[in-house]
């Protein structure tokens, strides 16, 4: 027992890092840190005081050096989901550009609902030195700076002006991140000067505290309703989110449907919930979903929502259910639990299942109907198998991911996040093992593949060592943000990245033909400034950062190209051309809400906004 009233005098930096090193959670019965360590760009705003707390702690709270903030930032993102936010890492970065860097990685979990701690320099508190380097002036408001900017993207934020604030902020923004409903980054600014003053802390703010995520029980009068909805239902589904692997709660799902007979869909989010060869598996829902999915989400009376916030992507912007269909919202989120007029259950997924389970009896679907749903899921995996096919046309996304599908080891990390290979790979992976696949589409972020392959390999190899993370990434992600290849190699965190060249932004041009428009600025070959039409050479490009690269002329070689990344000890990169226009994955589509212009001189474009006005019939408004 650490004694009560006895102080101990550190720094502000000091004593952050001290408390973080002091908290642990405890994961399958062993006890860990809950801060993996962190990632960090030193400069002016954070080294020297911060930088000399964490080089003392070194050994507790590895530090890795990132080339990028916003990257940083992405693989934290990807290190808490692949550890299903029990731990989490923070991220440091210096006043000013630094720290503006990490804006587009905390909306990325802010969007996701993972934790995230940012540990950010600031301007000085005395401001006897300003206007000081890299400063925002807002002259009505001096405490207005950069750093504010955070607040929208957020789940917990403070400004540290006096060191005894961090003995409230850093348990509540701990808390925060162990939230399983306000989860989110937590953001605490620095101030240059408060970083390195001094202060007589309680000894026992740094005793060990073993936390918890709280698992919060669901009102017993919102699961009857939820069960009187559910026994009289005709044609129920279940949709599972995302949420049903963070509660831990995929055997009680599982078992929840069999015992039932009701037919499950998944989000994107929800992706490896079940595995393909479950009967009760019906396929992604939405957008970029599955026919299956899709087919009897249109025809379900009642609707069981696990753990999803029900984004538009997989709501199909409110086209995909019928409009009598009631929802039911199992959700820790009350927000989420509520949303369009949903029948609320408030809690914990694990819990919710179970008291659900209790309540709902002898219930079993009809037969016809859960026979339609297995049904229509062997007709997509037959297209599936078709779509993913070698040989069935030319190059394609899905005939990469069939071959990686089909070669890979169960237990191996899926990463994408932007363009068209979070929809490809959605509609076309076969889930081999539970938890396996990380499809970035809450903020559909480009820039996270790499950046987020590197720490979802950061977190399986503390746990899954054997295993490997394959990320997927288009020519235009892989532009966009590729240093963390670098980091990968510098730390010996092996990833497979397969780069898939379609010359540009493929999926937004298809999406601007779709729509009647020209391509324009989206494919290199249709941007009228482009006039040097020249090709990257991502293998040379990955091999000069230190990994091992290969091109293959075509997915026939893929296998062999495979076999090679899988032998190898450090990171490989895998490039192949794609086809731009011919390959897509046609089929699982509802329909997608974009805006169209209500005029133009073109008549493609007026065709286009009256075909896609022509679904909103179908869509529920609020309810």
């Amino acid at each position: 027992m650490t004694p009560i009233g006895k102080t101990v005098t550190l720094t502000v930096a000091q004593a952050i890092v001290r408390y973080l090193a002091a908290q642990y959670i405890e994961i399958d019965g062993t006890k860990t840190r809950f801060c993996g360590g962190g990632f960090g760009i030193f400069g002016h705003g954070n080294v020297t005081c911060l930088g000399e707390a964490l080089y003392n702690s070194r050994d507790e709270l590895p530090l890795y050096r990132g080339q990028n903030e916003q990257g940083m930032g992405f693989a934290a993102a990807a290190y808490a989901k692949t550890h299903l936010r029990r731990r989490f890492m923070f991220c440091t970065a210096s006043a000013g550009p630094g720290t503006a860097n990490l804006l587009t990685s905390a909306a990325l979990a802010h969007a996701n609902r993972l934790p995230m701690l940012l540990l950010c320099g600031d301007t000085f508190i005395t401001r006897l030195p300003d206007p000081v380097l890299q400063q925002l002036e807002h002259f009505g408001n001096p405490t207005f700076g950069v750093n504010d900017a955070f607040k929208a993207v957020s789940r917990f934020w403070d400004r540290i002006t006096h060191p005894a604030q961090i003995l409230q902020s850093l348990p509540a923004a701990l808390a925060t991140m162990l939230d399983p409903a306000d989860c989110g980054p937590a953001f605490i600014g620095l101030p240059q000067d408060v970083q390195g003053w001094t202060y007589d802390y309680p000894e026992e703010f740094f005793a060990e505290h073993t936390h918890r995520i709280r698992r919060q029980a669901p009102d017993v009068a919102e699961v009857a309703d939820a069960v009187a909805l559910l026994k009289n239902a005709e044609r129920p589904m279940i949709i599972a989110g995302g949420g049903v692997q963070y509660s831990g709660a995929v055997a009680e799902l599982t078992a929840f449907a069999e015992t039932h007979a009701i037919p499950v869909v998944e989000t994107i989010a929800g992706r490896a919930n079940m595995l393909v060869t479950h009967d009760l598996n019906i396929g992604p829902l939405g957008v970029t979903g599955s026919d299956s999915a899709n087919a009897i989400a249109e025809q379900a009376d009642v609707i069981l929502a696990v753990g999803t916030r029900l984004q538009d992507f997989t709501t199909g912007s409110w086209t995909a259910f019928s409009k009598d269909a009631r929802i039911i919202g199992l959700n820790a989120a009350r927000h989420d639990a509520a949303k369009h007029m949903s029948a609320t259950v408030v809690g914990d997924a694990k819990l919710g299942l179970t008291a659900l389970e209790a309540g709902l009896a002898d219930y079993t679907a009809p037969t016809s109907w859960t026979k339609n749903a297995r049904d229509q899921r062997s007709t997509w995996d037959a297209y599936v198998a078709e779509n993913t096919r070698l040989g069935n046309g030319p190059a394609s996304y899905a005939q990469a991911i069939g071959e990686v599908n089909r070669l890979c080891d169960p237990r191996d990390r899926i990463v994408a996040a932007a363009g068209g290979l979070p929809a490809e790979v959605t509609a076309n992976w076969r889930t081999l093992d539970i938890g396996t696949v990380d499809v970035e589409f809450g903020f559909s972020c480009m820039g996270y593949e790499i950046a987020g392959g590197w720490g979802a390999r950061i977190a399986q190899s503390e746990k899954e060592p054997d295993s490997d993370t394959i990320v997927f990434t288009g020519d235009g992600s892989y532009l966009l943000m590729n240093s963390d290849l670098y980091s990968s190699v510098l730390t010996e965190k092996k990833m497979i990245l397969m780069v898939l060249d379609n010359g540009g932004f493929a999926v937004i041009n298809k999406l601007q033909n779709n729509t009647g428009n020209e391509s324009f600025n989206n494919l290199i070959a249709d941007t009228p400034t482009a006039t040097n039409q020249t090709r990257v050479d991502f293998e040379a490009h990955a091999r000069s950062m230190g990994a091992l690269a290969e091109t293959v002329s075509n997915p026939e070689g893929l296998a062999d190209a495979f076999a090679r990344a899988k032998a190898a000890k450090q990171s490989y990169v895998i490039v192949m051309q794609v086809d731009p226009y011919e390959g897509w994955t046609t089929e699982g589509h509802t329909w997608w809400e974009v805006g169209t212009p209500h005029i133009s001189e073109s008549e493609r474009v007026k065709e286009a906004h009256i075909d896609q006005e022509s679904t909103r019939t179908q869509q529920r408004k609020g309810v």
